[in-house]
């Protein structure tokens, strides 16, 4: 059997976001085409350290893990310096990192609106910063902001939500066009409804809120947005970035791959 080299041998990938739900997707994905990886996320020390080397002995590479807080800007300095002292440099950016609240505009918790903007906006924007220097010096590099539909339209109630996700995808036109000549790309993916712990807790409120069973709420959801009525698989959402990162994509900068069943196409 002939051996197929895989495509990013090499590289290392950052991914916020990555220990579970899309961001572990897109990790996996990256990891099996050679990428080394840095995942950064929350949640139980012993079940990250289980996904780490979960990835590293499926794909043969080099994962680490770096539990930053991404709502802090000097400890988003260390997990950059950190990558580039273990592996070198980075060449693959994915920000993914998010969180929801809903409420209407008048009752949003300002801390939260603040939170929300600092996780989802001002990380990418500190990550980005620092990090795309280095790619310029290497001439190449991919940088991918995991937006949503709602960097593209807008849903009642997500007031910090949606504009965190339009703002990102203002920052990733303006640094597409500032790298446009260097060898960089920066693009989005706006995922529709993907069925993660996220959209679980959704269903389960709106479940309890119309006194239906969670299946009946599931199926109301995907019918109120999401023409194709199933959901987007991070499966998917990981080989659109794999793509993404691949020669075929070098000249496609700037905007936005909707993932997204037909939703924005309404």
């Amino acid at each position: 059997m002939v051996k197929v080299p895989r495509m990013l041998k090499d590289k290392v990938a950052l991914i916020t976001g990555s220990t579970s739900g899309i961001g572990l997707g897109v990790a996996n994905a990256l990891a099996a085409q050679g990428c080394r990886i840095v995942l950064n996320g929350l949640g139980d020390a012993g079940k990250i350290e289980q996904v780490r080397a979960g990835l590293a002995a499926r794909h043969g590479v080099d994962v680490r893990y770096d539990g930053a807080d991404l709502m802090d800007p000097d400890a988003i300095a260390g997990l950059v310096v950190g990558a580039v002292e273990a592996f070198g440099g980075i060449d693959i950016l994915v920000n993914n990192a998010g969180i929801q609240h809903t409420a209407p505009v008048e009752d949003f918790p300002a801390p939260t609106w603040d939170a929300i903007i600092a996780l989802m906006l001002s990380a990418p924007f500190h990550l980005i910063r620092q990090i795309v220097p280095g790619m310029k010096a290497r001439n190449w590099g991919r940088i991918i902001n995991i937006s949503s539909v709602h960097g593209l339209v807008a849903s009642i109630d997500k007031a910090a939500y949606v504009s965190a996700k339009h703002g990102l995808m203002g920052l990733t036109k303006v640094v597409a066009l500032e790298t446009a000549r260097t060898g960089v790309t920066c693009n989005a993916i706006n995922p529709g409804f993907v069925r993660t712990e996220l959209i679980e807790r959704q269903i389960q409120d709106r479940a309890a809120v119309l006194g239906v069973s969670e299946e009946e709420a599931l199926n109301a959801l995907l019918g109120e947005k999401q023409p194709s009525r199933q959901f987007v698989t991070v499966e998917q959402l990981g080989q659109v970035a794999v793509f993404l990162c691949s020669d075929a994509a070098s000249q496609i900068t700037g905007i936005p791959v909707p993932v997204d069943g037909g939703w924005t196409a309404q």
